[in-house]
């Protein structure tokens, strides 16, 4: 069960991390709350009440614990949270909005101010606030039905759905966003040698992609790749939030167990804090 809000941001609040280390909150969905010894942020946070969540918002966008960045994988409402990301920009106001570069007007739109807009390009790595973060192609369906996995990019080829590899602290954290599988991926990710890798777990299937519901790698296959990545730490997400669109973290325990059985696998708990250290 997840803590009471006021808990939760009491405990964010509180929580001071060494270098070498990161705390992380698990807040539903793909959105995760992460703090290093110098900086705190968000991915693709969901705090919006919405018809059909199957788990409550942890705490209101005015209320979010103040972030010096907040990094949105692509705009689909579970990512990009419309009516909560002008309110977190009032809530954490030093706080910068990396998006990938084709979104930059839209945030534009919602009222975020151009100044706080960074457009992140993959493979050009940025650095703000102390954190060195480096965007990461995601294929995502972009249209639907019939299903098309492909990536998507603007006039410019640069990419709407990204990932991020984050360098906070010490450590390297790997947030997928919506993404399937793709030639050339693991190659990728191994070059940027992740420590945790956060990846969805919820599928795809015909059935669900003719209700126009695109999905996402699957439990065997988010395992396989962290083990071919070889990263210390895979932690599953996007399996939570929706009837219609859920995964099994149980189906991903057991095959890891059996097919690798050296890859370290952390189910978090919504709301509550984890503290990674390399190597531990």
């Amino acid at each position: 069960m997840m803590p009471p809000a006021k808990e939760i941001l009491a405990d964010v609040t509180a929580t001071q991390v060494r270098e070498d280390t990161i705390a992380l909150w698990w807040l539903g969905q793909a959105s995760v709350l992460l703090k290093g010894a110098g900086a705190t942020l968000y991915i693709d946070p969901f705090l919006s009440e919405m018809d059909g969540r199957l788990i409550p918002p942890p705490f209101g966008p005015e209320e979010a614990p103040p972030a010096d960045l907040v990094l949105i994988t692509h705009d689909h409402i579970d990512h990009l949270d419309e009516p909560a990301l002008p309110k977190i920009a009032r809530s954490s106001p030093n706080a910068r909005f990396v998006v990938p570069q084709p979104l930059v007007g839209r945030l534009s739109d919602i009222g975020i101010p151009a100044e706080r807009i960074i457009g992140a390009r993959v493979d050009e790595p940025v650095t703000l606030n102390g954190v060195t973060l480096t965007a990461v192609p995601a294929m995502h369906a972009f249209r639907s039905p019939p299903a098309v996995y492909d990536f998507e990019t603007d006039q410019e080829g640069q990419h709407a759905y990204v990932g991020y590899v984050l360098y906070l602290s010490g450590v390297r954290v790997y947030h997928a966003g919506d993404t399937v599988i793709y030639d050339g991926m693991a190659d990728r990710l191994r070059d940027l040698r992740p420590d945790v890798a956060l990846l969805p777990i919820n599928g795809r299937g015909y059935y669900r992609e003719r209700q126009d519901i695109a999905g996402n790698m699957d439990e065997r296959e988010a395992a396989d790749l962290a083990a071919d990545v070889g990263v210390q730490l895979l932690i599953p997400i996007h399996y939570d939030m929706f009837e219609a669109n859920l995964g099994s973290p149980g189906a991903l325990v057991q095959y890891v167990r059996a097919t690798h059985p050296e890859l370290p696998v952390l189910l978090p708990a919504s709301g509550r804090r984890f503290v990674y250290e390399p190597g531990n």
